[in-house]
């Protein structure tokens, strides 16, 4: 056996088999499953975990945008007329949010976690001074007392309404951004506390926001189910709320939001449970997005999450008392306000019924400012970027007994919307990058092994041409057909001498010399 003949028996050899195991490898998706048993291990809300610090200090910045809508002609809306907004800021706050006090509990399956968030003001990113600049807005208080009151007697109301003029309170206000954001004394809240102790005299829509907590958390680690992790055992010691009109609506679903399983696919619904709107979202996938070099998968409510019951069963269970419901777009969540008439939803009325954005002059909901998302990484689900949006509104309705009332249309007012954004720090998206690469080569390397083989087998088949090739030449040239010998002798020319032998491969062959 020549050396080439070698040459090709061993590369066929070797790609044989590179062929088989790659194929066998890829099949088996020996190399994926190692990797994703890996990451369910490794991202848990456990001390030992790679993930755990982060999650209790959370690196990217949030920042906490305020936008107001200031009243441009309540005489019109108090006399019966459509009322105008122009929406001033933003005022951006830098939203800082450590875990503390966190335990862990039976057996490290659960932690225990308080969330204290604190703002500090960042002017650079903001459209003015909140304590310099005026807005005039809606006097909750004033509303709020007013529809508490709806169900005591006329007398009653009208002797009340006397006194709140007799002290020069109106509908509406005119205040700082900076007392409506964080509060101030009020007249009517001072005079009811020193009648009812346990009513504030201070009224703010942050009041006593500022370092304190949502509630007290238990959070499942992962340890026992990697789709368990960062999911909400308990929240204040509940596994599920009372406030809304349905069992389903008062479930207490999925994460906080800040983390969420590994291994995310697009058919998934995500669920969130938002405190401050006293209910669980769900969220569903709308596209493929790229974030500072990261592939992610954006998630966003969709249309039926605040649909009016009509179109929706499901949202029957938020109308309180059963059967008091809004239209789509708007949440009632009087029930969670202590009893204050107020609307939740997205800015400007974004994905709402027409009618209440054309309620109010000066709106204009659009899906790029509008628009609630989360910007997922699909392997290890670690957020990389989220916008969340939130529209406060108060109802404004006519009320017997109220003299200033009697001429306004009931209107779903809105008073403010917060854009509470994140995005992930350069540093950890380098390690996120880096993190992803090794994720990928190895859950591809059988991948690169049928690479190999198949590369081998092109290899194969030139030097199998090849030698076919040389062997054919080599066979013409070895067995070409002996010459018939003539009957006579053949004619020689004059001036060559005569030789024996006959014509074989084209040459005449030489006589021997003895």
């Amino acid at each position: 056996m020549t050396r080439r003949s070698c040459a090709i028996y061993a590369t066929g050899i070797v790609c044989a088999h590179l062929l088989i195991v790659g194929i066998a490898l890829v099949v088996a998706q020996v190399f994926q499953t190692m990797i994703h048993s890996r990451l369910k291990k490794e991202i848990t809300l456990t001390e030992k975990s790679q993930v755990f610090e982060s999650w209790k200090n959370p690196p990217p910045p949030v920042y906490m945008e305020y936008y107001f809508f200031n009243v441009t002609n309540p005489e019109v809306f108090l006399a019966g007329g459509k009322a105008a907004v122009k929406q001033i800021g933003p005022y951006t706050y830098r939203e800082y949010r450590p875990r503390e006090n966190v335990t862990f509990l039976e057996n490290g399956t659960k932690v225990y976690a308080l969330n204290p968030k604190s703002f500090v003001f960042v002017p650079e990113k903001s459209a003015g001074d909140p304590t310099v600049d005026i807005i005039r807005t809606v006097n909750i208080p004033f509303v709020a007392v007013m529809s508490e009151l709806n169900s005591y007697s006329f007398f009653l109301r009208t002797l009340v309404s006397m006194y709140m003029n007799s002290l020069g309170i109106d509908i509406f206000m005119t205040r700082t951004v900076h007392e409506v954001l964080w509060g101030f004394k009020d007249p009517l809240l001072t005079k009811l506390h020193s009648m009812r102790p346990e009513v504030d005299e201070y009224f703010g829509l942050m009041w006593k926001k500022n370092g304190t907590h949502e509630g007290e958390f238990v959070f499942h680690t992962g340890e026992e189910n990697y789709l368990d992790y960062g999911k909400i055992d308990t929240w204040n010691g509940l596994r599920e709320m009372s406030w809304w009109s349905s069992n389903l609506s008062n479930m207490i679903n999925g994460t906080d939001g800040a983390v969420f399983h590994p291994l995310i696919n697009r058919k998934e619904r995500l669920y969130i449970f938002a405190a401050d709107l006293c209910r669980s979202i769900h969220l569903e996938y709308v596209e493929d997005v790229e974030v500072k070099g990261i592939q992610a998968y954006r998630f966003a409510p969709p249309n039926d999450v605040l649909q009016s019951p009509k179109v929706n069963p499901y949202n029957e269970g938020f109308c309180v008392p059963a059967g008091d419901c809004l239209g789509t777009g708007v949440l009632k969540v009087s029930v969670c306000r202590e009893g204050a008439p107020i609307v939740v939803s997205f800015p400007h009325f974004y994905q709402a019924d027409p009618e209440y954005i054309n309620a109010i002059d000066g709106l204009n909901p659009n899906k790029e400012e509008h628009e609630t998302y989360l910007d997922l990484q699909p392997t290890t689900g670690v957020p990389i970027r989220a916008c969340k949006r939130a529209q406060l509104n108060i109802i404004l309705k006519r009320v017997n007994g109220f003299p200033k009332t009697k001429h306004i249309n009931e209107t779903i007012f809105p008073i403010m919307f917060v854009n509470e954004t994140a995005i992930i720090d350069d540093d950890s998206a380098s390690q996120m990058r880096t993190l992803l690469l090794i994720v990928t080569l190895v859950s591809n390397f059988p991948l690169l092994i049928v690479g190999m083989g198949i590369i081998l087998l092109l290899v194969l088949v030139v030097l199998f041409c090849r030698n076919r090739q040389k062997k054919t030449a080599k066979d013409e040239t070895a067995y070409t057909q002996v010459s018939d010998k003539p009957d006579g002798p053949p004619e020689t020319p004059a001036n060559q001498p005569m030789k024996n032998g006959s014509y074989i491969a084209m040459s005449p062959v030489e006589a021997q010399k003895c």
